[in-house]
Protein backbone atom coordinates (compact mmCIF):
# COMPACT_ATOMS: atom_id res chain seq x y z
CA UNK A 1 0.00 0.00 0.00
CA UNK A 2 1.40 3.37 -1.12
CA UNK A 3 1.08 6.33 1.56
CA UNK A 4 0.23 9.67 0.21
CA UNK A 5 1.47 12.39 2.27
CA UNK A 6 -0.30 15.36 1.42
CA UNK A 7 -1.86 18.46 3.68
CA UNK A 8 -4.93 18.93 4.88
CA UNK A 9 -7.05 21.00 3.21
CA UNK A 10 -7.83 23.04 5.86
CA UNK A 11 -6.52 23.02 9.87
CA UNK A 12 -9.06 24.96 12.17
CA UNK A 13 -7.21 26.00 15.41
CA UNK A 14 -10.11 26.74 18.36
CA UNK A 15 -13.17 24.53 18.86
CA UNK A 16 -15.31 27.17 20.64
CA UNK A 17 -18.42 29.06 18.26
CA UNK A 18 -16.44 30.14 15.20
CA UNK A 19 -14.10 26.93 14.94
CA UNK A 20 -17.23 24.81 15.20
CA UNK A 21 -19.38 26.62 12.60
CA UNK A 22 -16.18 26.63 9.97
CA UNK A 23 -16.05 22.98 10.48
CA UNK A 24 -19.76 22.45 9.64
CA UNK A 25 -19.17 24.92 6.90
CA UNK A 26 -16.33 22.64 5.91
CA UNK A 27 -18.15 19.31 6.04
CA UNK A 28 -21.30 20.90 4.12
CA UNK A 29 -18.58 21.86 1.71
CA UNK A 30 -16.88 18.99 1.24
CA UNK A 31 -13.57 20.45 2.21
CA UNK A 32 -11.25 18.63 4.44
CA UNK A 33 -10.40 20.43 7.46
CA UNK A 34 -8.81 19.23 11.18
CA UNK A 35 -10.17 20.87 14.42
CA UNK A 36 -7.25 21.27 16.83
CA UNK A 37 -8.69 22.55 20.32
CA UNK A 38 -6.72 23.51 23.52
CA UNK A 39 -9.47 21.98 25.97
CA UNK A 40 -10.67 18.87 26.34
CA UNK A 41 -14.07 19.34 25.05
CA UNK A 42 -15.32 21.48 22.46
CA UNK A 43 -17.81 24.73 22.47
CA UNK A 44 -16.84 25.18 26.55
CA UNK A 45 -17.57 29.01 26.66
CA UNK A 46 -20.70 28.42 24.63
CA UNK A 47 -21.87 26.47 27.74
CA UNK A 48 -21.44 29.45 29.73
CA UNK A 49 -22.87 31.55 27.47
CA UNK A 50 -26.00 33.37 29.24
CA UNK A 51 -25.81 31.31 32.42
CA UNK A 52 -25.91 27.88 30.90
CA UNK A 53 -28.57 28.62 28.61
CA UNK A 54 -27.29 30.06 25.18
CA UNK A 55 -28.37 32.65 23.67
CA UNK A 56 -27.18 32.21 20.60
CA UNK A 57 -28.60 34.70 18.58
CA UNK A 58 -31.29 37.26 17.95
CA UNK A 59 -34.42 37.14 15.85
CA UNK A 60 -33.82 40.81 13.83
CA UNK A 61 -32.47 41.81 10.91
CA UNK A 62 -28.91 41.49 9.59
CA UNK A 63 -29.78 45.68 8.94
CA UNK A 64 -30.55 46.16 13.02
CA UNK A 65 -28.47 43.78 13.97
CA UNK A 66 -25.11 46.04 12.26
CA UNK A 67 -27.34 48.91 13.32
CA UNK A 68 -26.96 47.87 17.14
CA UNK A 69 -23.20 46.83 16.75
CA UNK A 70 -22.04 50.25 15.46
CA UNK A 71 -19.13 51.01 13.73
CA UNK A 72 -16.27 50.37 13.45
CA UNK A 73 -16.94 46.62 13.93
CA UNK A 74 -20.45 46.87 11.69
CA UNK A 75 -18.56 48.20 8.14
CA UNK A 76 -16.37 45.08 8.74
CA UNK A 77 -18.68 42.32 9.36
CA UNK A 78 -21.52 43.73 7.09
CA UNK A 79 -20.52 41.25 4.56
CA UNK A 80 -20.75 38.36 6.75
CA UNK A 81 -23.67 38.91 8.42
CA UNK A 82 -25.53 39.90 5.06
CA UNK A 83 -24.86 36.27 3.77
CA UNK A 84 -25.61 34.45 7.46
CA UNK A 85 -28.18 36.56 9.06
CA UNK A 86 -29.75 35.92 11.75
CA UNK A 87 -32.61 34.08 10.31
CA UNK A 88 -30.50 31.58 8.85
CA UNK A 89 -28.13 31.00 11.81
CA UNK A 90 -31.92 30.12 13.58
CA UNK A 91 -33.11 27.78 10.40
CA UNK A 92 -29.81 26.23 10.20
CA UNK A 93 -30.19 24.86 13.78
CA UNK A 94 -33.92 24.35 13.37
CA UNK A 95 -32.98 22.11 10.34
CA UNK A 96 -30.74 19.55 12.74
CA UNK A 97 -33.74 19.49 15.16
CA UNK A 98 -33.12 21.85 17.75
CA UNK A 99 -36.17 23.10 19.41
CA UNK A 100 -35.92 27.22 19.66
CA UNK A 101 -37.35 29.52 22.25
CA UNK A 102 -37.83 33.14 21.59
CA UNK A 103 -37.83 36.09 24.24
CA UNK A 104 -40.07 39.12 23.64
CA UNK A 105 -37.33 41.11 22.79
CA UNK A 106 -36.18 38.52 20.38
CA UNK A 107 -33.21 36.57 21.61
CA UNK A 108 -33.23 32.71 20.67
CA UNK A 109 -32.52 29.84 23.41
CA UNK A 110 -33.01 26.28 22.72
CA UNK A 111 -36.48 25.53 24.48
CA UNK A 112 -34.84 23.26 26.56
CA UNK A 113 -32.73 26.23 27.69
CA UNK A 114 -29.29 24.12 28.05
CA UNK A 115 -26.32 25.11 26.20
CA UNK A 116 -25.30 21.70 25.95
CA UNK A 117 -28.26 21.09 23.27
CA UNK A 118 -26.53 23.72 20.66
CA UNK A 119 -23.08 22.19 21.40
CA UNK A 120 -24.32 18.91 20.55
CA UNK A 121 -25.69 20.09 17.56
CA UNK A 122 -22.19 20.41 15.99
CA UNK A 123 -20.78 17.40 17.91
CA UNK A 124 -23.18 15.42 15.57
CA UNK A 125 -22.32 17.32 12.64
CA UNK A 126 -18.67 16.85 13.06
CA UNK A 127 -19.14 12.97 13.83
CA UNK A 128 -21.36 12.14 10.91
CA UNK A 129 -19.08 14.23 8.60
CA UNK A 130 -16.20 12.19 9.94
CA UNK A 131 -14.45 15.37 10.47
CA UNK A 132 -11.39 14.72 12.70
CA UNK A 133 -11.45 16.61 16.02
CA UNK A 134 -8.03 16.55 18.15
CA UNK A 135 -8.88 17.88 21.98
CA UNK A 136 -6.48 18.67 24.50
CA UNK A 137 -4.37 19.11 22.29
CA UNK A 138 -3.01 23.36 22.52
CA UNK A 139 -1.53 24.57 19.39
CA UNK A 140 1.83 25.90 20.21
CA UNK A 141 2.52 28.04 16.83
CA UNK A 142 1.67 28.28 13.36
CA UNK A 143 4.52 28.78 10.50
CA UNK A 144 3.74 29.67 6.79
CA UNK A 145 5.87 27.29 4.80
CA UNK A 146 6.13 26.76 0.44
CA UNK A 147 1.94 24.61 -0.13
CA UNK A 148 0.91 25.78 3.59
CA UNK A 149 1.73 26.12 6.96
CA UNK A 150 2.75 23.72 9.52
CA UNK A 151 0.78 24.03 12.50
CA UNK A 152 2.81 22.62 15.85
CA UNK A 153 1.39 21.37 19.20
CA UNK A 154 3.86 19.97 22.07
CA UNK A 155 3.60 16.29 20.46
CA UNK A 156 3.28 16.85 16.72
CA UNK A 157 2.87 18.60 13.61
CA UNK A 158 0.00 19.19 11.15
CA UNK A 159 0.39 20.39 7.35
CA UNK A 160 -2.23 22.19 6.31
CA UNK A 161 -2.99 24.40 2.81
CA UNK A 162 -4.92 27.10 4.62
CA UNK A 163 -5.21 27.57 8.28
CA UNK A 164 -8.19 29.46 10.42
CA UNK A 165 -7.55 30.99 13.30
CA UNK A 166 -10.80 30.82 15.70
CA UNK A 167 -9.44 31.14 19.30
CA UNK A 168 -11.44 33.68 20.72
CA UNK A 169 -10.69 36.64 22.96
CA UNK A 170 -8.98 36.37 26.76
CA UNK A 171 -12.34 36.55 29.05
CA UNK A 172 -12.98 33.21 31.29
CA UNK A 173 -9.83 31.93 30.38
CA UNK A 174 -10.38 28.40 31.53
CA UNK A 175 -12.88 27.94 28.69
CA UNK A 176 -9.90 28.23 26.75
CA UNK A 177 -9.20 32.16 25.54
CA UNK A 178 -6.02 32.72 26.66
CA UNK A 179 -4.94 35.07 24.16
CA UNK A 180 -3.50 32.18 21.63
CA UNK A 181 -4.54 33.48 18.25
CA UNK A 182 -3.58 36.80 19.17
CA UNK A 183 -0.33 35.48 20.04
CA UNK A 184 0.08 33.63 16.51
CA UNK A 185 -1.29 36.91 14.75
CA UNK A 186 1.50 38.82 16.10
CA UNK A 187 4.31 36.40 15.36
CA UNK A 188 2.79 36.66 11.89
CA UNK A 189 3.23 40.31 11.30
CA UNK A 190 -0.21 41.22 12.34
CA UNK A 191 -0.99 44.64 14.73
CA UNK A 192 -3.24 43.69 17.44
CA UNK A 193 -5.52 46.07 19.44
CA UNK A 194 -4.57 46.12 22.98
CA UNK A 195 -7.26 43.56 24.81
CA UNK A 196 -10.15 45.18 27.21
CA UNK A 197 -12.80 44.12 28.91
CA UNK A 198 -16.27 44.75 27.24
CA UNK A 199 -19.96 43.62 28.52
CA UNK A 200 -18.84 43.45 32.01
CA UNK A 201 -20.06 45.21 35.42
CA UNK A 202 -18.74 48.18 36.89
CA UNK A 203 -17.29 48.13 40.65
CA UNK A 204 -18.85 50.84 42.61
CA UNK A 205 -20.90 51.60 45.94
CA UNK A 206 -24.33 50.15 45.10
CA UNK A 207 -27.19 50.22 47.34
CA UNK A 208 -28.35 46.77 49.15
CA UNK A 209 -28.38 43.94 46.94
CA UNK A 210 -31.28 44.30 43.91
CA UNK A 211 -32.18 43.04 40.63
CA UNK A 212 -34.56 44.45 38.43
CA UNK A 213 -35.85 43.18 35.35
CA UNK A 214 -37.06 46.56 33.92
CA UNK A 215 -34.67 49.14 34.52
CA UNK A 216 -32.05 51.25 31.98
CA UNK A 217 -28.64 52.23 32.17
CA UNK A 218 -26.89 55.25 30.64
CA UNK A 219 -23.34 56.77 29.66
CA UNK A 220 -23.15 60.41 30.46
CA UNK A 221 -19.94 62.55 29.29
CA UNK A 222 -20.21 66.10 29.68
CA UNK A 223 -23.97 65.35 31.23
CA UNK A 224 -24.86 64.33 27.62
CA UNK A 225 -25.71 60.68 27.48
CA UNK A 226 -23.86 59.02 25.05
CA UNK A 227 -26.06 55.76 25.28
CA UNK A 228 -29.19 54.33 27.03
CA UNK A 229 -30.15 50.70 27.47
CA UNK A 230 -32.90 49.01 28.48
CA UNK A 231 -33.23 46.05 30.69
CA UNK A 232 -32.20 44.47 33.61
CA UNK A 233 -29.81 46.03 36.30
CA UNK A 234 -28.09 44.22 39.52
CA UNK A 235 -26.94 45.48 42.05
CA UNK A 236 -25.09 43.21 44.00
CA UNK A 237 -21.83 43.58 46.97
CA UNK A 238 -19.17 44.75 44.49
CA UNK A 239 -20.68 46.97 42.27
CA UNK A 240 -23.56 46.71 39.12
CA UNK A 241 -24.33 44.27 36.74
CA UNK A 242 -26.94 43.46 34.22
CA UNK A 243 -27.35 43.34 30.45
CA UNK A 244 -28.34 46.93 30.31
CA UNK A 245 -24.80 47.76 32.35
CA UNK A 246 -22.84 45.43 30.43
CA UNK A 247 -24.26 47.57 27.23
CA UNK A 248 -22.64 50.88 29.06
CA UNK A 249 -19.69 48.91 29.63
CA UNK A 250 -19.07 48.43 26.05
CA UNK A 251 -19.28 51.65 25.06
CA UNK A 252 -17.23 53.48 27.57
CA UNK A 253 -14.31 50.28 26.80
CA UNK A 254 -14.88 51.33 22.77
CA UNK A 255 -15.06 54.97 22.85
CA UNK A 256 -12.02 54.92 25.63
CA UNK A 257 -14.52 56.73 27.89
CA UNK A 258 -12.50 55.78 31.21
CA UNK A 259 -12.57 58.31 34.14
CA UNK A 260 -14.32 60.93 31.90
CA UNK A 261 -18.14 59.42 32.21
CA UNK A 262 -21.12 58.95 34.47
CA UNK A 263 -22.91 55.86 34.57
CA UNK A 264 -26.55 56.69 35.84
CA UNK A 265 -29.05 53.98 36.49
CA UNK A 266 -32.95 54.29 36.15
CA UNK A 267 -34.32 51.78 38.62
CA UNK A 268 -37.59 51.07 40.09
CA UNK A 269 -36.11 52.43 43.43
CA UNK A 270 -34.64 55.85 41.85
CA UNK A 271 -32.02 57.12 39.78
CA UNK A 272 -28.29 56.57 40.74
CA UNK A 273 -25.35 58.50 39.32
CA UNK A 274 -21.93 56.63 39.58
CA UNK A 275 -19.21 58.66 38.78
CA UNK A 276 -16.31 56.64 36.39
CA UNK A 277 -16.94 53.41 38.36
CA UNK A 278 -13.90 51.18 37.49
CA UNK A 279 -14.69 48.50 35.17
CA UNK A 280 -14.50 44.46 36.03
CA UNK A 281 -11.25 42.90 34.84
CA UNK A 282 -10.97 41.37 31.32
CA UNK A 283 -10.77 37.60 32.97
CA UNK A 284 -14.80 38.42 33.63
CA UNK A 285 -15.68 39.71 30.65
CA UNK A 286 -18.59 38.56 28.28
CA UNK A 287 -16.72 39.63 25.34
CA UNK A 288 -13.10 40.74 24.28
CA UNK A 289 -12.22 44.42 22.83
CA UNK A 290 -9.51 44.64 20.58
CA UNK A 291 -7.90 41.84 18.93
CA UNK A 292 -6.45 41.42 15.56
CA UNK A 293 -6.81 44.80 13.61
CA UNK A 294 -9.50 44.82 11.03
CA UNK A 295 -7.16 46.71 8.56
CA UNK A 296 -5.47 44.01 8.22
CA UNK A 297 -8.03 41.12 7.27
CA UNK A 298 -9.87 41.19 3.98
CA UNK A 299 -13.48 41.77 5.36
CA UNK A 300 -14.94 39.72 1.94
CA UNK A 301 -13.29 36.64 2.90
CA UNK A 302 -11.71 36.70 6.38
CA UNK A 303 -8.05 36.22 4.91
CA UNK A 304 -5.02 37.88 5.79
CA UNK A 305 -3.57 40.52 4.13
CA UNK A 306 -0.12 40.03 5.37
CA UNK A 307 0.23 36.37 5.29
CA UNK A 308 -2.08 34.71 2.25
CA UNK A 309 -3.43 31.27 3.16
CA UNK A 310 -3.99 32.52 6.94
CA UNK A 311 -7.67 33.46 7.89
CA UNK A 312 -9.46 34.59 11.05
CA UNK A 313 -13.31 34.27 12.34
CA UNK A 314 -14.48 35.22 15.77
CA UNK A 315 -13.48 37.15 18.96
CA UNK A 316 -9.35 36.56 18.00
CA UNK A 317 -10.63 39.44 15.31
CA UNK A 318 -11.15 43.20 17.06
CA UNK A 319 -15.20 42.64 16.85
CA UNK A 320 -17.83 42.88 19.32
CA UNK A 321 -21.19 43.27 19.68
CA UNK A 322 -23.84 44.08 22.51
CA UNK A 323 -25.30 41.41 24.69
CA UNK A 324 -28.10 39.26 23.59
CA UNK A 325 -26.78 36.76 20.94
CA UNK A 326 -24.95 39.48 19.14
CA UNK A 327 -21.33 37.98 19.79
CA UNK A 328 -22.30 34.61 18.76
CA UNK A 329 -23.83 35.67 15.73
CA UNK A 330 -20.79 37.73 15.04
CA UNK A 331 -18.83 34.21 15.50
CA UNK A 332 -20.88 31.91 12.96
CA UNK A 333 -20.84 34.77 10.48
CA UNK A 334 -17.54 35.21 10.27
CA UNK A 335 -16.64 32.02 10.34
CA UNK A 336 -19.01 30.86 7.13
CA UNK A 337 -18.04 33.43 5.29
CA UNK A 338 -14.17 32.67 6.02
CA UNK A 339 -14.70 29.07 4.71
CA UNK A 340 -16.93 29.58 1.61
CA UNK A 341 -14.04 31.65 0.59
CA UNK A 342 -11.81 29.01 1.30
CA UNK A 343 -13.99 26.69 -0.72
CA UNK A 344 -14.27 28.83 -3.64
CA UNK A 345 -10.21 29.52 -3.70
CA UNK A 346 -10.03 25.44 -3.29
CA UNK A 347 -12.42 24.85 -6.24
CA UNK A 348 -10.78 27.90 -8.02
CA UNK A 349 -7.08 25.79 -7.52
CA UNK A 350 -7.96 22.52 -8.90
CA UNK A 351 -10.04 23.65 -12.04
CA UNK A 352 -6.80 25.55 -12.33
CA UNK A 353 -4.55 22.60 -12.02
CA UNK A 354 -7.17 20.40 -13.77
CA UNK A 355 -7.04 22.60 -17.17
CA UNK A 356 -4.23 20.63 -19.57
CA UNK A 357 -1.64 23.58 -20.99
CA UNK A 358 -2.23 25.46 -24.19
CA UNK A 359 0.92 23.94 -26.12
CA UNK A 360 1.82 26.32 -29.09
CA UNK A 361 1.71 25.27 -32.36
CA UNK A 362 5.08 24.65 -34.16
CA UNK A 363 5.52 25.48 -37.90
CA UNK A 364 4.26 22.99 -40.38
CA UNK A 365 1.85 21.81 -37.65
CA UNK A 366 -1.99 21.52 -38.37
Amino acid sequence: MSIKHEPVELAIVGGGAAGLMAAAAARSRRLGCVVVERKARIGSKMLMTANGRCNFTKDVSAQRMLADIGEPVASFVRQALEAFPPSAIAGGFRARGLRIKRMADGRLFPSSEKAADVVHVFGDLLREGEVPLLSNCPVVGIQPVKNGFIVATRHFTLWARRVLVATGGLSFPKTGSVGDGQGFARSLGHRVEPCRAGLTGFECMAPSAARFERAAASVLVGGEAVCRYEGEVEFERWGVSGAAVYNCSRVVARRNLEGAFTLRLDTPQGAFDFQSPKMRPLKEAIVTIGGVSLGEVDPHTMQSRIVPGLYFAGEVLDIDGPTGGYNLSLAFATARLAVESISRETSYSSQKSQTPPVRRRGKGEA
